[in-house]
């Protein structure tokens, strides 16, 4: 049986924390199955997904705490299993542009969930547009749409959607 531990940290940014972190993984015998890590505002998020056996990862789940502190950071550890697929869908990938707005990823999300297609990946960026300097925001999202579903009227509905909130979108599949 396989065995999971989701960790996920945050604290003031500096070098060498994904290092320490890593570290530890690897002298517990455990090796990461996939990763987030980004710089927010001056503190750094870190997602991970470790595999180990019950044994390592118990190993892991002590050597973490006792860093906490000398990391200055705050750790959530969480057992988990392996993700169950839950029937086919479609990998789509959504990619949309606007001048920054509130409540984006709201609409988005509730654009898609009310239609039952899961979101797997999203990640935000805010930015200023290179030569007029307005604020802009993106969304990238992976999702899921149920096999069942009429692709291009999804798309239809979708692109209707993002004109109604002035969001430049595209929707396609995902590639390999």
């Amino acid at each position: 049986m396989k065995n999971f531990l989701v960790v996920s940290a945050l604290g003031e940014d500096r070098p060498g924390l994904v290092t320490e972190l890593t570290r530890a993984i690897l002298d517990c015998d455990c090796h990461i199955l996939n990763s987030r890590m980004l710089v927010l505002g001056n503190e750094f998020a870190i997602m991970i997904l470790v595999q180990g056996n019950w044994n390592t990862l118990a190993k892991l789940e002590v050597q973490l705490r006792r860093m906490e502190q000398a990391l200055g950071m705050t750790l959530v550890l969480k057992r988990t299993e392996e993700r169950k697929r839950r029937g086919q869908a479609l990998p789509y990938a959504v990619e949309v542009i606007s001048v920054n707005q509130p409540g984006i990823v709201y609409s988005l999300a509730d654009f898609f969930t009310t239609r039952s297609i899961t979101i797997e990946d999203l990640a935000t960026h805010s930015y200023h547009a290179p030569h007029t300097g307005a604020p802009m925001f993106s969304v990238n999202m992976a999702i899921g749409i149920p096999a069942d579903m009429h692709i291009a009227m999804l798309r239809e509905e979708f692109m209707d959607f993002c004109d109604e909130l002035n969001l430049d979108a595209v929707m396609e599949p995902m590639k390999g």
